[in-house]
């Protein structure tokens, strides 16, 4: 495995001190989130009452304070929320059954996505599929069309959220411990509990009414979250004896500079070059580490309009050290072909050897 730029393993020790949890700072964050979250879902059933086009709205509102309530699912599964265990843990199943995802499980690979990001050798868990420029070329028929109805944008972030979230996380994984697989009992039975306990309460219409817009935007904004972040076009890829855990860090993760509001509502999670640096800092110090370190603010900043331009990247170039879209890569697939073939149309062109004796 290579070593990391010096500079770069210093930044490590530069961003230890945010690591720091503030318990009240916590806790706070607990009130300012899952308080409006109920509010607001609460207010998204009244007014089914006046107008369904009033609903929309709230409910996207809403939909924002489930992004948020995930930071706080995700900070607790790397166990930077709360300094007690047992807390990040009772939290984190709390938490993960409003967002739909089982905390063991969720940990568990996602800790192997932070171990494994931009390592060519090790895709494949708890991240998203990713094929280069020779793998494509070298799939039958069948393998790239499974993959490129994967990359398409309406299948990624419009069915992404139904496969993921109430799909794929009501399963346990392939050789789960007996620990995993408890935490996705109790997920999936307190998800059914609660939700047949609001269309007890308020009747299923109503609750599909509200809860169906709230889970596809915050669906779609999660997946997008994770796509953008890692998907921009000089990310860092490298095969494992090439890999650098601090380089991938800083150079295979974005810092997506979004707007106030916005930036408030996803957690600080747009710089998730300090979070893949060091996953022990609370996501309200994120923003902190980032100004300590002038190296960090060098990192790939990409903007809402700029990450746009990431939906259109479909492969990685481990030549050219850059995500392509299709077209591009059957460009560069049709090269090597066309230069043997005129190779092999000079070879025939040229003049025939005399042989002896003609």
């Amino acid at each position: 495995m290579a070593k990391p730029d010096n500079k770069l393993s210093s930044l490590k020790k530069n961003v230890a001190p945010y690591e720091e949890i503030d318990t009240k700072a916590s806790i706070g964050q607990l009130f300012n989130t899952l308080v409006p979250l109920i509010l607001l879902w609460y207010a998204a059933y009244l007014s089914l009452s006046v107008s369904y086009w009033l609903t929309i709205p709230i409910a996207v509102i809403a939909s924002g304070f489930v992004v948020r309530t995930f930071i706080i699912f995700h900070d607790c599964c790397h166990g930077s929320f709360f300094k007690s265990r047992k807390a990040n843990q009772i939290l984190g199943t709390i938490t993960g059954v409003l967002t739909l995802c089982p905390y063991e499980q969720w940990k568990n690979t996602h800790a192997i996505h932070h171990a494994t990001s931009s390592n060519l050798d090790k895709r494949g868990i708890g991240d998203m599929w990713v094929l280069t420029v020779e793998e494509y070329g070298a799939a039958s028929f069948w393998q790239r069309l499974y993959y490129r109805v994967y990359r398409n944008p309406i299948v990624m972030f419009g069915l992404g959220p139904i496969a993921i979230f109430l799909i794929s996380y009501r399963f346990n994984r392939k050789g789960a411990r007996r620990k995993e697989k408890i935490s996705n009992y109790i997920t999936n039975i307190s998800i059914v509990a609660l939700y047949a306990l609001l269309c007890w309460a308020i009747g299923w219409q109503a609750f599909l009414l509200v809860q169906a817009p709230i889970f596809m935007v915050s669906g779609m904004l999660g997946i997008w979250l994770f796509y953008v972040q890692h998907q921009f076009e000089e990310t860092y890829y490298e095969h494992d004896e090439e890999w650098s855990y601090i380089n991938a860090a800083v150079e295979g993760s974005s810092y997506y500079k979004l707007p106030k509001v916005l930036q408030w509502i996803t957690g600080n999670i747009g710089f998730h070059h300090v979070h893949h640096l060091s996953p022990k800092v609370p996501n309200y110090n994120l923003e902190k580490a980032h100004e300590a370190a002038p190296p960090l603010q060098k990192a790939t900043t990409i903007t809402l309009k700029t990450s746009l331009k990431s939906i259109r990247f479909r492969l990685w170039d481990e030549e050219k050290k850059v995500f392509v879209t299709f077209k591009e890569a059957r460009q560069s697939l049709r090269k090597p072909q066309e230069s043997a073939l005129t190779k092999a149309e000079k070879k025939l062109a040229s003049p025939r050897p005399r042989v002896q004796g003609e």
